[in-house]
């Protein structure tokens, strides 16, 4: 059975990533799906080849993952790929009630049935908003999200993650120098 797990994946998070791996394990082919939208452009961190190349990094090591994009319905897309499932994630209760709607509305207009998987305790607080606000702080991201989308935001925010490093360096005290002058003394 083919699935299809859609999303804009600006970045894709560890969240995403543990849903997905499990996905793989129970479907014979999952395609993650940028889905993009004309009216949202300029809107996104990544532009959309960005977020593609992002997922085909991340993804590169399971074997029955694709990765695509679409422009409009997802039901259409559905249609036209003639993908089965639709797989969505859920971190808590505000997710399902959200992702609920969804599903029935893709159910009613295009015939098409929705798995909901549960992303890990663990990653329930992580969400691709949240680690694009730590990163343009230049916080530490690197266990929220695979390694492609640590690097991609490391390189998006380099002069932020470059300032943080310096005051940080410039902070630690010199231990050199405190160790020539009590060598000096009689």
């Amino acid at each position: 059975m083919k699935a299809v797990f859609p999303g804009s994946f600006d970045p894709i998070t560890s969240g995403h990533m543990d849903v997905l791996t499990r996905a793989s394990r129970i479907f014979d082919t999952v395609t993650v799906t940028v889905m993009h939208n004309a009216r949202k452009q300029g809107r996104h961190l990544f532009t959309l080849d960005e977020r593609l190349d992002i997922l085909r990094a991340a993804t590169g090591h399971l074997e029955n993952v694709g990765v695509d994009s679409f422009g409009g319905l997802l039901v259409d897309y559905m249609a036209q790929e003639h993908k089965g499932i639709i797989l969505r994630g859920l971190r808590a209760v505000s997710d399902y009630e959200y992702e609920l709607q969804i599903a029935h509305l893709n159910r009613q207009i295009g015939e098409v049935e929705t798995v909901f998987i549960m992303a890990a305790t663990r990653w329930s607080f992580v969400s691709s908003s949240m680690v694009r606000e730590i990163a343009s702080y230049g916080g530490d991201i690197r266990e929220m999200v695979p390694r492609a989308s640590a690097e991609a935001l490391r390189l998006k925010y380099a002069d932020v993650y470059e300032e943080r490093e310096n005051a940080a360096a410039s902070a630690r005290p010199d231990t050199r120098t405190g160790a020539q002058e009590s060598a000096a003394e009689p």
